[in-house]
């Protein structure tokens, strides 16, 4: 079974940047996608930024590409995330998950599905301003 763990989350002020970190255990499918979702107290689930583990393609949600970066370290296991220039509505807590449509998941290709494949606990992003 998948295993996966968050890090790196933290309180910051707006401009600053965080770098969140995902770490894996078990087997990890070459075709799976790993990606990010973050929510908000009364907000829905949204994408953030996703990878493909096999190919290493990001994929990221609108309005994220131009201070997110998401990568993988293939030999950490560990899929990251780095948020510059974090902004007050940044402030969520930010899941990852691994599955096979959790690039599509990301992009808004398909719908969230929290019962699908692997989830970590969550780490939270505050950002003041």
């Amino acid at each position: 079974q998948v295993q996966l763990a968050e890090s790196g989350g933290g309180s910051v002020q707006a401009g600053g940047s965080l770098r969140l970190s995902c770490a894996t255990s078990g087997v990890i499918q070459r075709r799976a996608c790993m990606g990010w979702f973050r929510q908000a107290p009364g907000k829905e689930r949204e994408g953030v930024a996703g990878v493909h583990i096999g190919t290493e393609r990001p994929y990221y949600a609108d309005s994220m590409k131009d201070r997110f970066t998401v990568s993988y370290d293939r030999d950490k296991k560990a899929m990251l995330l780095q948020m510059n220039n974090l902004k007050p509505e940044d402030s969520a807590m930010y899941f990852c998950a691994a599955a096979d449509l959790v690039c599509k998941m990301v992009v808004g290709d398909e719908r969230i599905q929290t019962d699908l494949g692997a989830w970590g606990q969550g780490t939270q992003v505050t950002v003041s301003s």
